[in-house]
């Protein structure tokens, strides 16, 4: 054995142009930035610059086809931009739903749906952050959404609410998941509900209100209450009643990109963890010379490494246009578990310096906690698993 330079990542390889450029754009947005987004107000804590940073490089529009103004990245590309954000200690959520929501557009959209609004998401003209799915009665169980979208004429009348709306202040359009056929006629629980592109530029304040929640992450979530909406029947995506299907075809794409993200935050845990080890010296000794200290971090450096390996197989099967739900759903969770354990890792590793705020590792602790839970937690992974990969009976 030989005592070789940690790499801390074995994918820097993998597209360095865009890792370096990325990284370049997150340096000018260290880690007070974020930190005093968090004493804003709510109504005023979205990292506006740092979007728009990403916006004018071109990153956000990465995945748009280039005929649209984007630059027809693969989806892997759009991970490593995602986890070479959060790798850096920046974060991405306020921005990254624009990479994978726009995905529903492009594939289920009518034509002049695609050249009407995909040109203006890639430019940065258009905002498309809005995600609206989750209801505060039904949450995971998406089938029973109430939210409801009633033709009238040519017209659709959307009455409802949605929660955990994030970016919904700060979004020019919204993707929104509405019933359109009673539950009680459908003969599958997935069919009768219908995906909308919602332009709130006009909905505001006319049937559309929205509510900002003061969350532990600073993610600019909302509720949006629906009050008689008059949207055009123009705003409808694809076939009336087969939403659904529409919604989970962008899930796979969801869930390989924060799975990016998770990879990302493991390194950043990984590489803080290692240099504080190798710093901090208690009783004539460097702490990272303990194996209590030691040992934790090169087992999450090693968990991370291998889910990183599940979510580059994800996205190679998403961009051969193979059917990869089991695939995306394992990349999400292996990397989710292996973010938070580099987290407690680097967290045990500072110590009570870890509570600190200008340290930035109680602030990225309690985003990669998030992962867990969003966009679909642990459990219902677990369970798709069990049912869909393993063949046992459906467990919820």
């Amino acid at each position: 054995m030989t005592d070789a330079q940690p790499t801390m990542s074995l994918e820097e390889d993998d597209y360095p142009e865009i890792r370096d450029a990325v990284r370049k754009i997150c340096e000018g947005f260290p880690g007070e930035y974020w930190r005093n987004l968090e004493d804003q107000p709510v109504e005023g804590n979205y990292p506006t610059e740092f979007v728009k940073a990403l916006t004018d490089s071109g990153y956000l529009g990465a995945l748009i086809p280039e005929e649209y103004g984007g630059s027809g990245l693969p989806i892997r590309a759009g991970a490593v931009i995602l986890e070479t954000i959060h790798e850096t200690g920046s974060s991405a959520g306020a921005c990254h739903a624009q990479m994978y929501t726009m995905g529903t557009v492009l594939r289920h959209g009518s034509d002049a749906q695609k050249k009407e609004y995909l040109p203006k998401i890639a430019s940065g003209e258009l905002r498309l952050q809005a995600f609206g799915v989750t209801e505060p009665t039904t949450g995971s169980d998406t089938t029973q959404l109430k939210t409801r979208a009633d033709k009238d004429g040519d017209d659709y009348i959307i009455n409802g609410q949605k929660v955990w709306t994030s970016r919904a202040l700060h979004s020019d359009l919204m993707l929104l998941l509405a019933r359109t056929e009673s539950a009680d006629t459908v003969k599958k629980r997935s069919d009768g509900l219908s995906t909308f592109l919602v332009d709130m530029r006009e909905a505001k304040g006319k049937g559309m209100d929205i509510k900002p929640l003061d969350a532990m992450v600073n993610h600019n979530t909302t509720e949006i209450f629906f009050d008689n909406l008059r949207i055009p029947g123009s705003a409808l995506i694809g076939e009336e009643g087969k939403g659904f299907r529409y919604i989970l075809d962008g899930m796979n794409a969801e869930r390989i990109l924060i799975a990016g993200e998770c990879v990302g935050d493991a390194r950043f845990f990984t590489r803080r963890a290692v240099e504080y080890a190798n710093e901090r010296v208690v009783f004539g000794r460097p702490i990272g010379q303990n194996q209590g200290v030691q040992f934790p971090i090169a087992k999450a450096y090693a968990d991370a490494e291998a889910a990183a390996m599940m979510a580059r197989k994800a996205a190679a099967m998403f961009d051969a246009g193979l059917p990869c739900g089991a695939e995306a759903n394992m990349a999400k969770h292996l990397c989710s578990e292996a973010a938070w354990q580099a987290a407690e890792a680097c967290f045990t590793t500072f110590g009570g310096f870890a509570f600190a705020r200008e340290y930035d590792i109680e602030r990225k602790w309690r985003e990669v906690r998030i992962m867990r839970t969003a966009p679909i937690s642990t459990n219902m992974i677990l369970g798709f698993i069990g049912q869909h990969v393993l063949g046992m009976p459906r467990s919820y």
